[in-house]
């Protein structure tokens, strides 16, 4: 998947190209999913995996829009989606795309979702964008810059526990109900609470501004995660670990990320 070296600069500009592309890209297509939501009863709702799992046209012409994009200013990069999946490049650099995150919310009429952008540089998490249309904020990241939202810097507060903050969990058809509600109740018994809202993307967005303590989700996949995952490390948070390989990057995994003072509490909530 990757011909060039982490941190060379002569594929097509390098990060900074990107990062500033990334941008770019996904304020026109917040612009055109907020378009699709303000006439959403219009959408041809169909399932994929199981009956919770939703897709639209609005999520299709969304993704479609950002692969153009990216294929037209970098032409060797790969580019992973969650709706047409994994199309391989030449460059050290891969695109891992939710048009929106949040489909549910978003067919039902609820602000909880966003579109997520992540740039890999040699398999790791170089860029994250995570664009929330319906609540008007922009989260961005690239590696050594910092993370900001709508232009403030985000920094996360070592003094935030499980015990004082708000822990985000995530579930799907992957994870049984029992594993989930022993997430829940492991949880509650350590002293924490937890919310979810339906977009896992949009909930690691919030770890990296401080809203959420953590986020811990079995299964999970790339596309979902990625972005936020370079979010909350360059606001000083910690996260798990994603395989980066061809298969990991498609089949998905365990994902947990933290606040520094809520590391050790998640990583013993998810067995690690």
């Amino acid at each position: 998947m990757a011909s060039r070296a982490k941190g060379d600069n002569t594929a097509y500009g390098g990060l900074a190209a990107r990062f500033a592309v990334a941008r770019e890209i996904a304020r026109e297509a917040g612009a055109l999913a907020l378009d699709y939501f303000n006439r959403r009863d219009s959408l041809v709702v169909e399932t994929k995996r199981d009956m919770q799992d939703l897709v639209s046209v609005a999520d299709r012409d969304v993704e479609t829009l950002i692969r153009n994009r990216v294929s037209a200013a970098f032409p060797e990069d790969g580019f992973l989606g969650e709706e047409f999946g994994l199309q391989e490049g030449h460059s050290s650099f891969v695109w891992v795309v939710d048009p929106i995150d949040g489909t549910s919310p978003f067919i039902n009429g609820m602000p909880n979702w966003c579109v997520s952008i992540a740039v890999l540089e040699a398999g790791d998490p170089a860029i994250g964008v995570i664009y929330a249309p319906r609540h008007d904020e922009f989260y961005v990241a690239a590696r050594g810059s910092g993370a900001t939202l709508n232009d403030k810097v985000l920094k996360l507060d070592p003094s935030r526990t499980i015990r004082n903050a708000v822990t985000g969990l995530g579930s799907n058809s992957y994870v049984t109900p029992d594993v989930a509600a022993g997430m829940v109740r492991d949880l509650l018994a350590a002293g924490g609470n937890f919310m979810r809202n339906g977009s896992g993307a949009l909930m690691l967005a919030y770890v990296a501004a401080g809203r959420l303590v953590g986020y811990y989700e079995p299964v999970m996949h790339a596309w979902d995660c990625l972005a936020g995952y370079c979010l909350i490390a360059e606001a000083g948070g910690w996260h798990h670990p994603f395989p980066s390989d061809r298969d990991g990057l498609t089949r998905g995994a365990l994902v947990l990320a933290a606040g520094p003072g809520a590391i050790e509490d998640l990583r013993k909530l998810a067995g690690l």
